[in-house]
């Protein structure tokens, strides 16, 4: 099949590729002549392990290809795809469609046959219907038809994701619709990864609700950490024995600084605005999202706690950037609620992440960038773990707390232990709901 693939962001760049991996011929369209510069040259605008290979060798192979021409992109296509933004629209919280309904209206302009019209970007429930009634607006001549085709892709395991799903799903409202998309994924299909099949707002509704499920399980375990604290138990055995339990599952229960990056925030908050516009708010999903601001400022407590108190002119490093591991992205990561406040106080702070400098070197003014965490360390009176990269979950504690001023260490990850940081000449360690050493401990 043809594919035109519209806009080169995280989710049309890793669908297109992984498109154009399955046979199907693919072009992908960008108005941005920097990042298609980059694309046509073999690399990738993001951080996504293996995607610059993958990337190379369908355009080797001729199945993948990156244009600005609209015109030319969907001239044959079966399929065009609309794998734009939908970031949350400043001000109420609701999603920005203005991506998406510009998008459509232009290829609707350009299409010379009638097309399957699928919106792969998150958007809220009756969106695509909407899209349908656009493009009968603009050109009634053709009878596009339009899917709902929500992406549930990993940062950090996109590929795999794509390529081994738990699910696909499809809302359609036609047979012609359905066969296409059949086609589409038929690669997965032989390989008997289920592809269900909806109508439109229900294949809304599961990507919202899927996003806010787990964005509620990440709180969940926070606020349970901060219990934990309170009562001496071990956060990362309740998370452990909780999930051995076949109905709740181990994954999301990680205790740890918030959840951030592109997808839970916005979603979390677009989701809560459609329950209160359809007077059914959705209360669970609006105390997620007040809950996840409160941890990320608990956190700040906890690194003045560990600072005596003060953070005037001590030197704290901060391993770790981005909202995860494995990623360049550092949309709404808590590390741009706790670096500023803690430079606003008057420390001196230093950053460590092996992908984070092009994204956040704009966004964290004020820091000083360092390539190894060591060296970041040397004479400092704090070193927080933000990020679990691979690169922090074997550091020499005892090297590193001989270099530190003050040998002190807030694991916001509990990537360690207070037994293992203690051992190792730390003099305090305070983790995420586990048993912590504070200087006033003494």
């Amino acid at each position: 099949m043809k594919i035109a693939m519209i806009g080169t962001g995280y989710v049309g760049l890793v669908s297109g590729v992984c498109f154009s991996d399955f046979g199907h011929e693919v072009v992908c369209v960008d108005k941005n002549q920097e990042k298609l510069a980059l694309l046509r040259d073999g690399k990738t605008p993001i951080f996504e392990p293996g995607l610059d290979r993958l990337m190379a060798r369908n355009m080797a192979a001729n199945r993948l290809s990156f244009t600005d021409n609209l015109e030319e992109a969907t001239r044959d296509a079966d399929t065009v795809f609309i794998a734009v933004g939908t970031p949350s629209r400043r001000g109420d919280g609701h999603a920005d469609l203005s991506f998406v309904f510009g998008a459509v209206k232009e290829v609707a302009e350009v299409l010379t046959k009638p097309a399957v019209i699928v919106i792969k970007s998150t958007v809220p429930v009756g969106t695509n219907r909407k899209v349908a009634e656009l493009l009968q607006e603009v050109r009634p001549d053709l009878a596009c038809d339009v899917v709902s085709n929500p992406e549930f892709l990993r940062e950090g395991a996109a590929i795999d994701d794509f390529m081994h799903p738990d699910r696909v799903v499809v809302g359609v409202e036609s047979a012609r619709a359905s066969e296409v998309m059949k086609e589409v994924y038929r690669p997965l299909a032989l390989r008997d990864y289920p592809l269900l099949t909806t109508d439109l707002e229900t294949a809304e509704m599961i990507k919202y609700a899927a996003n806010a499920f787990l964005a509620t399980k990440v709180t969940f375990i926070n606020e349970i950490a901060m219990l934990c604290e309170k009562t001496g138990a071990d956060v990362k055995d309740v998370a452990n024995g909780m999930g051995f339990d076949s109905r709740i599952g181990p994954k999301f229960l990680q205790a740890g600084p918030g959840y951030g990056g592109s997808c839970f925030p916005k979603d979390t908050m677009a989701l809560a605005r459609i329950g209160q516009d359809n007077s059914s708010p959705l209360q669970i999903v609006e105390t997620v999202i007040k809950v996840n601001e409160e941890v990320k400022r608990l956190m700040i407590e906890k690194i003045i706690d560990l600072c005596d108190g003060k953070l005037q002119n001590k030197t704290i490093a901060v391993l770790g950037l981005t909202f995860k591991p494995d990623t360049d992205d550092m949309r709404d990561a808590p590390a741009l609620t706790i670096v500023p406040v803690l430079v606003g106080r008057g420390a001196n702070v230093r950053v460590v992440d092996p992908q984070a400098f092009r994204e956040a070197e704009s966004l964290l003014p004020n820091v000083v960038w360092f390539d190894d965490p060591y060296a970041a360390t040397d004479g400092a009176d704090a070193v927080v773990m933000l990020t679990e990269w691979n690169e922090f979950r074997a550091l020499d504690l005892r090297d590193m707390a001989e270099r530190m001023a003050q040998a002190r260490m807030a694991d916001l990850r509990n990537i360690y232990s207070c037994d293992l940081a203690l051992d190792a000449g730390f003099e305090a360690y305070t983790g995420m709901g586990r048993k912590s050493h504070l200087p006033f401990d003494d």
